[in-house]
């Protein structure tokens, strides 16, 4: 066969329509098959009688080859997969060998085919007895529709090389301890806390010696030495105590619902709680594995498991892939179903995001809560998502406890080979409603009718290994009472716990402090020397070394040049670089991404410019020994959003940013606003610094283009748990960026920033306000003086240009305006003491562009009351910003008008 050995690489469905060309066109086909068709002419022009049966045997030949190639293709129909059902749908056209013109006489030839499956050439029988063994018993894998021939042939070689991996018999009686101890954990918190919710993992076992299998066989036939973990709460509570080694006696103490030692700790509950973990494996090498903590949003964990692995990768690894694996275990119905999933799969191979391949795991238990798998996807699979990165995926009878390690075995060595997501499908049920307090039998009698009779896995692995004769009842009775013993003696010590302990899931390697107000409101020194400012700008904008760069961006650059050496004098792009690059002097990194970062939608930035040939040129390139990198995300803000919420929580020596492309795209993200950014770290103790850049300002541009909603961002505020911050000027903006990273502790930062404003004559700072200067919390009037004050305007951010600038046209000598520049937390009392510094006044204003409802007013209103604040603003909307820029122009004009009309 070595000489028609081309005839493997085709689809064999098509040689028939190849034969056909060659006959209309010989030259219009692959040279390999044009000799085999002319050779095949030849005989049979000239040997026309011998060639009937040589003929007939190559074509028998292509015939097993074809069959081959179905097993390979379709065999995961037809496999043994589901341990509950056996499959309803039946696929045409079948693995009968007549769908493939062979026969029974044929049964006992020997085909030189079988090489394409790794054997000696053989008789067909043999032939479908190895391809049902590998294809359609309890494994069911797709990979045929991967284009990347390599990657085919290392998956083929694969196969063929590990058909006969066998299991040591100690590593089959580990297996079948581990599967005691997630199946009695189950019966124990079943029978103690009875209809209380745990989200058991009864009908997934597996997962457990699964994930001890990855552990030690990555890291030591690989150089891991790091595992990531995201899960909902399905099994998460028996993981942390079977795998993650969580004290037992700490988790039903949080059964019983006692409270927390720390009164600033709202805490979670218990399925939805992270670990950290630091074990050896048997070659006794060091392992870090960490649970990420994860809200009842199943898949919102995703993005994060993989920022964090990422900033693994950048911080502690050097940019090496092999180091360090995310395994996100995923629940069936949500995987197809949430379009986070999606977005993170989108991401997985992008520049910014990517992380060197994840192990998905999905705990497939054929029911999304009360709903049937029908019911909920289009595809046939649940999986069929990892198609759209032509990654493989590998169906499992999760009853198959050999099968399922087999299984993880493919997923670690794939990942490790490509580089690339690798998806494994573990078919199995759920013993329970959706929670144990629920009855599922209100919707599903059948399905839980042949649950009932389905004995557990620990049952089936037991019976298969008592009849080779594995272990003695004496040996099986020890293991079984010693995990008892050890469970009731952690239930009977839980009782005398006196409250419950909040685990810190990660470390830092440089001590932060969980800050209390008095940090907060504490000045932090973001000075930097004049001299080294200028000598960075200089870096940054002097662009005689590059070529070809567009002659419109050029003069921009030229010109921001000629302002900050000649002049002195900063703009806000000006203002946001020099910020990064004295960061990066100093020896810290930056990381900002999203959508078009790069350039900035408004075209202010150009972090990144491109040369005529579209070559990337990072402006701030080697300032110092901080590093920078700048990506322009793909189109989406949930996904990108909680990678960088990931990537901040595991860097922090780097300023991490994440900018909207328009401040009210950010409600794309809302999940991760709410459950991690705003409450993260009273739920489950996270600090993170994660900053968001959010364009906002009212100049006409619609309602999805005005407002960043900074009435919903102020609602999430409590505990002093984020800054909230809208900066008029830039040099507030760069010392803000600077107290960001250089505080001793770390909480979220949003920062709505302008657009318009970006490119206003009058939004200019004094280079000497960056090198001396503070944030500023509160920016007094400076025009004014206080005793001849009648009128307080109180304002944030853009508006107070407009205010400007009506005061001095009406030459108004009695109005003070101030602008609030952090929003959340203002110090306490700070309004008051300001208040009293004006003697004379007689009207304290709150002007803002946006309706009565949104914005700052609501919140401030609410904390504030006590003072007599006349509002100025649109009257409250259900969107918004009008569509017309007209219908705006006049009503801001009205509302400007306003204010002097007081």
């Amino acid at each position: 066969m070595e000489r028609f050995s081309f005839l493997n690489t085709i689809n064999f469905n098509q040689i028939e329509i190849l034969y056909n060309k060659y006959l209309k066109s010989p030259d219009s086909i692959e040279h390999s098959w044009r000799a085999f068709f002319q050779g095949f002419d030849f005989y049979k022009k000239k040997y026309n009688i011998f060639l009937k049966k040589k003929s007939k045997k190559i074509f028998k030949e292509i015939n097993v080859l074809k069959l081959i190639n179905f097993y390979k293709e379709k065999g995961h129909l037809f496999s043994n997969i589901n341990p509950i059902f056996e499959k309803k749908i039946k696929y045409d056209p079948t693995l009968d060998i007549k769908n493939f013109n062979l026969d029974k006489e044929d049964l006992d030839n020997c085909f030189f085919s079988s090489k394409e499956i790794g054997i000696y050439p053989c008789s067909l029988k043999e032939i479908i007895g190895v391809l049902k063994k590998k294809y359609c018993e309890s494994i069911g894998l797709e990979y045929m529709y991967i284009n990347n021939i390599k990657q085919i042939k290392w998956i083929n070689n694969w196969i063929n090389n590990n058909n006969n991996y066998i299991l040591s018999n100690n590593e089959k009686i580990n297996f079948l301890i581990k599967l005691n101890k997630a199946i009695e954990f189950e019966k124990f918190l079943h029978t103690k806390f009875v209809g209380q919710k745990r989200f058991s993992i009864e009908g997934n076992e597996s997962i457990l010696p699964a994930l001890y299998y990855i552990i030690e066989y990555s890291s030591i036939n690989y150089p891991i030495e790091d595992f990531v973990i995201g899960m909902s709460h399905r099994g998460r509570l028996n993981i942390l105590c079977n795998f993650f080694k969580k004290e037992c006696k700490k988790i039903f103490n949080e059964f019983l619902g006692k409270e927390y030692y720390e009164n600033k700790f709202l805490g979670d509950v218990k399925y939805h709680l992270g670990y950290k973990r630091y074990i050896k494996n048997k070659i006794g090498k060091k392992i870090n594995i960490i649970n990420v903590p994860n809200s009842s949003h199943l898949e919102s964990v995703d993005p994060i498991v993989e920022g964090i692995v990422r900033a693994k990768i950048d911080n502690d690894y050097n940019g090496n892939y092999n180091k360090v694996i995310p395994i996100i275990i995923h629940g069936d119905a949500s995987f197809s179903a949430q379009g986070i999933a999606y977005e993170v799969i989108q991401m997985s191979l992008l520049e910014g995001y990517k992380t060197g391949g994840t192990i998905h795991i999905i705990i497939n238990n054929q029911i999304g809560f009360t709903t049937n798998c029908s019911d909920s996807r289009s595809s046939i699979y649940c999986t069929d998502l990892a198609k759209v990165i032509l990654s493989p995926v590998i169906h499992v009878n999760s009853d198959d406890i050999e099968s399922v390690i087999y299984s993880i075995r493919f997923a670690i060595d794939f990942r490790m080979y490509s580089n690339k997501d690798v998806f494994v499908d573990l078919l199995g049920y759920r013993r329970y409603g959706h929670n144990e307090g629920d009855d599922p039998r209100f919707t599903q009698q059948f399905f839980y009718k042949m649950i009932d009779n389905h004995k557990n896995i620990y049952d089936i692995y037991k019976k298969k290994l008592k009849k080779k004769n594995f272990f003695s009842k004496k040996f099986l009775k020890k293991i079984e009472n010693k995990y008892k013993n050890i469970i009731e003696n952690g239930y009977n010590e839980s009782k005398y716990i006196k409250k419950t302990e909040l685990d810190n899931f990660i470390s830092y390697k440089d001590e932060l402090i969980y800050a209390k107000y008095k940090y907060l409101i504490k000045k932090v020194n973001t000075t930097f020397p004049k001299k080294k400012l200028l000598e960075i700008g200089n870096k940054i904008y002097n662009i005689n070394k590059y070529q070809n760069i567009y002659k419109k961006l050029k003069k921009i650059l030229i010109n921001k040049l000629f302002l900050l050496i000649k002049k002195r004098i900063v703009d806000w792009g000006i203002a946001e670089l020099l910020a990064y690059g004295s960061l990066l002097y100093e020896g810290y990194n930056v990381r900002l991404s999203g959508e078009d970062v790069e350039r900035g939608t408004f075209a202010h930035r150009h972090i990144v410019i491109n040369s005529e040939f579209e070559e990337k040129i990072l402006l701030l390139n080697n300032i110092g020994k901080g590093k920078i990198n700048v990506y322009n995300s793909l189109l989406s803000e949930y996904g990108v959003l909680g990678f960088d919420y990931g990537y901040s929580m595991f860097s922090n020596k780097t300023l991490t940013l994440w900018e909207a492309q328009f401040g009210d795209f950010s409600n794309g993200a809302q999940i991760i606003i709410d459950q991690y950014l705003s409450s993260a770290e009273t739920k489950w103790k996270i600090k993170n610094g994660l900053v968001l850049l959010l364009p906002h300002g009212y100049e006409g541009q619609g309602s999805e283009h005005s407002s960043s909603r900074i009435e919903r961002y102020l609602q999430l505020c409590a505990n002093y748990n984020m800054f909230i911050c809208n900066c008029s000027t830039p040099s507030n903006f760069y010392h803000l960026l600077r107290r960001q990273i250089k505080s001793n502790f770390r909480k979220p930062l949003i920062i709505f920033t302008p657009k318009s404003l970006l490119r206003n004559i009058k939004c200019i700072s004094l280079l000497k306000e960056l090198s001396n200067g503070e944030f500023e919390e509160i920016i007094y009037d400076k025009y004014i003086k206080k005793k001849n004050v009648k009128k307080i305007i109180f304002c944030s951010g853009k508006i107070y240009y407009d205010i400007l600038k009506k005061t001095k046209k009406l030459n108004n000598k009695n109005i003070a305006i101030i602008r609030i520049e952090q929003l959340y937390p203002i110090k306490n009392n700070y309004i008051e003491n300001i208040l009293m510094q004006y003697k004379n006044k007689k009207y304290i204003l709150w002007v803002q562009e946006e309706p009565e409802n949104m914005g700052v007013w609501p919140y401030l209103y609410i904390k504030y009351r006590k003072i007599p604040w006349i509002l100025i603003s649109p009257p409250e909307s259900s969107a918004p910003s009008t569509g017309s820029y007209n219908s705006f122009f006049k009503n801001h004009i009205e509302l400007v008008n306003k204010i002097f009309t007081i």
